[in-house]
């Protein structure tokens, strides 16, 4: 096939030669060896932040997570799938049940981030039981032909119609 029919794609567009497979072979990529620093946040980005949620309508629940991300160390699935069995304030531990590789472990957490933690935790007693960070109010409920997401979700599920609730 000669070279200029390749330069139109199914439309007939032309198209650029860098799209065929053959433009790049031979040549190492540009930032081929380069190592990318990780660039976390510092702590006074993050103590702003905590600050800014603090005045938020679920800013105990946008603090604790943040509390328990960076004190803790947890990914943000691990953290999202805790619920509050898994805290062990006189310990100072949190289990993690499926972590990496669904590995479970324990993760210690020092007396700041406990006392950062505590104003959701007692909030999240009011709530049904379920995850530590769940959904406090559910905006898709109301959306036809999409479930509200109740894995996650606090709030108790919509009765259906012949259920004993109905």
């Amino acid at each position: 096939m000669p070279s200029d029919v390749q330069l139109f794609d199914a439309t007939g567009r032309r198209r650029s030669p860098a799209t065929l497979p053959e433009f790049h072979v031979g040549r190492a990529p540009a930032n081929k060896g380069q190592r990318y620093p990780a660039d976390p946040p510092t702590v006074d980005e993050i103590i702003a932040i905590m600050r800014e949620a603090r005045s938020a309508p679920y800013g105990n629940r946008l603090n604790g997570l943040i509390v328990v991300l960076w004190r803790a160390g947890l990914r943000i699935n691990e953290a999202l799938s805790l619920t509050v069995t898994d805290l062990e304030q006189r310990r100072g531990s949190i289990l993690v049940r499926h972590g990496k590789n669904d590995r479970r472990r324990v993760v210690w957490m020092d007396a700041w981030g406990w006392t950062a933690l505590e104003s959701w935790v007692a909030e999240r007693v009011t709530l049904p039981v379920g995850p530590l960070f769940c959904v406090i109010t559910d905006r898709r409920a109301g959306t036809p032909g999409r479930p509200a997401p109740h894995a996650l979700s606090c709030i108790a599920p919509p009765s259906r119609p012949g259920s004993a609730g109905a």
